[in-house]
Parts: C-alpha cells; sequence; structure tokens
C-alpha cells in the first residue's frame, strides 16, 4: 500500500487501481485515492495574468469581457480536446523540433496536436475537428488525467 501511496504522489495522480486474479475464488482489488488539490493555475494562464495585473484600468473592462465569454471549465468548451489517459505531456515530436502547435495555428482534422506519453508509449493526440487553435491548457512535461482538457479548438 506505501509503494501504491509514493506512486501515487510521484506521478500527480488522484486515484490508483490495481486488480489482480490469482485463481478462480482468489484476487486482489486495490484502489488508493487522494483529494485532488482545489485550484490548479496553467503556467499559461499564470503568464496571462502578469500582463493584466500591470495594465491600466481602462483595460480592464474588455479583459473582463473576454473572461466573462469563456466557460469557467475548460473541459465544457464545445472544441476542447480532452486527454484519453493518464500520462505526461509532449508538445513536439524530440527535443529541440518545433511544437506541433501554437496558439492561433489552423489544424486540419487528423492533424496531431500533442503526444501523451502513458506506460512509454507515445501516443499522438489528432484534432478530432478542422479548425483553429485558441488556447493550449497544459505546457510540455506536464501531468495530465483521464479527460483533463489539452487544447481548445474552434
Amino acid at each position: 500500500m506505501k509503494a501504491l501511496a509514493e506512486l501515487l504522489n510521484e506521478n500527480d495522480l488522484t486515484e490508483l487501481q490495481v486488480k489482480r486474479d490469482y485463481a478462480e475464488d482468489d484476487s486482489l482489488n486495490v484502489r488508493v485515492s487522494r483529494k485532488p488539490p482545489q485550484q490548479i493555475v496553467a503556467p499559461q494562464q499564470m503568464q496571462a495574468a502578469a500582463p493584466m495585473a500591470a495594465a491600466p484600468a481602462a483595460a480592464a473592462p474588455a479583459a473582463a469581457t473576454t473572461a466573462a465569454e469563456e466557460p469557467a471549465d475548460p473541459a465544457s468548451h464545445p472544441g476542447a480536446v480532452t486527454s484519453p489517459m493518464v500520462g505526461t505531456v509532449y508538445m513536439q515530436g524530440e527535443p529541440g523540433a518545433p511544437a506541433f502547435i501554437t496558439v492561433g495555428a489552423s489544424v486540419s482534422e487528423g492533424d496531431t496536436l500533442l503526444i501523451v506519453e502513458a506506460m512509454k508509449t507515445m501516443n499522438h493526440i489528432p484534432a478530432p475537428k478542422a479548425g483553429t487553435i485558441k488556447r493550449i491548457l497544459v505546457g510540455d512535461g506536464d501531468a495530465v488525467e483521464f479527460g483533463a482538457p489539452l487544447v481548445i479548438i474552434e
């Protein structure tokens, strides 16, 4: 149990489940979970918040209308692309290569948006539709969970 709890913390997971069947009437089923942090701020959001704090008061109403247009939960946005698995995000195919996507870039259906590494397997996440990248909600090397919003395409 201690090793599972350490694995949970080391990989920044909120839940881990292990099930083993040894014989017809003999099995082991263990589930370890923890309460997720109350609020997680993505690095892109922190960078965007810093210039807004230094902006003059005249720019504040424009920022308020932009924030009002976006849903509070990015996963509920109709153009949100969510993670199909738990893993680590990579924004480019190999170190030093250009990123697959940038904000404002146009993508076609099936284009690779990013990679999620899970269990030493690199899983290319394709664009579910053609459109423009409006927001990138994760950074290179970030740990993501199943269903976590990755990108918003409009």
